[in-house]
């Protein structure tokens, strides 16, 4: 990706930054911009020491959704999905870095992510839905198991605007940060998260998202399967707790 592309790669430190770089269309995105974040995650996926990607776009906006614009450079039936990789799944920690506009699409692509941080000031709203575009990058899916059938189905139905604080009283977003500084509070957390064992972290997170489809019982056994797996893991971390390591919240 070049210093011209629509959508920037970087590596900061243990997170890969995937920067939507559109500032004239608010962050919409083509054909193009959804080609070049799919190969974002791509090139995070075979990447062993990005151990988080950090999807951002500016502070004016994060992502204003399809660029109706150009509407026709999309690909509804892209099996990664039309706005990038909305159909795949992450193997590993994701965050989105959200200020100013998170509307229709954007709205999905942060949905998409694990983890939202949101500057104060910022906007979300299914806006598609008074121009009749459908939710197609997986926010009839994602809004319900992240907010709640009932407010999911309101904010689907009405498109009405949700600001920061109501976003993160319903458990749209994880954190308020003040404007300007939710990329900075994006990649602390991704640091924190980079430096705790993995192994156990990401089965405790596969877990918890394959779950999702599966009856009590069956997430149940998946949990112990996963887990199972990590085990030595574990007991090497009791050890050195035993030790005096990690006590009274230290390193949480």
């Amino acid at each position: 990706m070049s210093d011209a592309a629509p959508v920037r790669f970087e590596r900061k430190g243990s997170a890969a930054l995937l920067t939507i770089d559109r500032p004239h269309r608010r962050n919409a995105v083509d054909g193009e911009t959804a080609e070049l974040l799919r190969e974002g995650l791509r090139r995070f996926e075979q990447d062993e020491g990005a151990r988080v990607l950090v999807l951002t776009g500016d502070d004016v906006a994060f992502c204003a959704g399809a660029d109706l614009k150009a509407i026709e450079t999309l690909e509804p039936e892209h099996p990664d999905g039309p706005m990038g990789f909305t159909r795949v799944a992450a193997s590993k920690p994701t965050i989105a870095a959200i200020s100013g506009w998170c509307l229709a699409g954007g709205v999905e692509l942060a949905l998409w992510c694990d983890l939202r941080i949101a500057a104060e000031g910022s906007t979300f709203g299914l806006f598609e839905r008074r121009w009749g575009v459908p939710l197609i990058d997986g926010g009839t899916q994602r809004l319900p198991r992240i907010v709640g059938m009932g407010r999911a189905l309101e904010l689907i139905l009405s498109g009405r605007p949700v600001d920061a604080q109501e976003a993160h009283r319903i458990g749209l977003v994880n954190e308020v940060v003040p404007p300007g500084r939710q990329l900075e509070r994006a990649l602390e957390l991704a640091e924190r998260l980079a430096g705790f064992p993995q192994e156990t972290m990401l089965a405790d997170r596969r877990a918890a998202i394959e779950g999702i489809g599966l009856t009590f019982s069956e997430g149940l056994e998946l949990e112990r399967r996963l887990g199972s797996a990590v085990n030595h893991i574990a007991a090497e971390g009791a050890s050195r707790f035993a030790a005096g390591a990690g006590r009274h919240g230290d390193g949480v």
